[in-house]
């Protein structure tokens, strides 16, 4: 199976007090796919369910983000979630609370039908 990517969108998702990553990661998820009306898997003769949607989720404290959360925001397709170190944390004057900002690249594909090759 080999896998053909067939569309890429890109978001990014604010959490403005409370530190929380998994909040600013579904909202940048969110902020991707808002404008996107897939319907090309017709023309494919495939069905939404066959859809690999890889999640890739830059964020400031990785591992504060519950990626079962994050991949529910995507309705259909295979999801996996991955999330790494970026985006920004930006402390309010006074130290206490601070701004969490995390950057999303949704990438979508299908298996291209050939099988393995011999």
């Amino acid at each position: 199976m080999a896998l053909v990517r067939c569309l890429t969108e890109m978001g990014m998702g604010v959490d403005v007090h409370g530190r929380d990553y998994t909040r600013a990661a579904c909202r940048a998820v969110s902020d991707a796919i808002r404008h996107s009306s897939i319907g090309f898997f017709r023309l494919l003769d495939r069905s939404v369910d066959e859809m690999h949607v890889e999640v890739n989720i830059g964020i400031p404290n990785p591992a504060a983000v519950d990626t079962a959360i994050v991949a529910a925001e995507l309705p259909h397709g295979q999801v996996t979630v991955t999330v790494v170190a970026g985006g920004l944390e930006v402390p309010d004057d006074q130290g206490s609370d601070a701004m969490v900002i995390a950057n999303a690249a949704v990438l979508v594909s299908f298996d291209d039908g050939k099988g393995a090759a011999v």
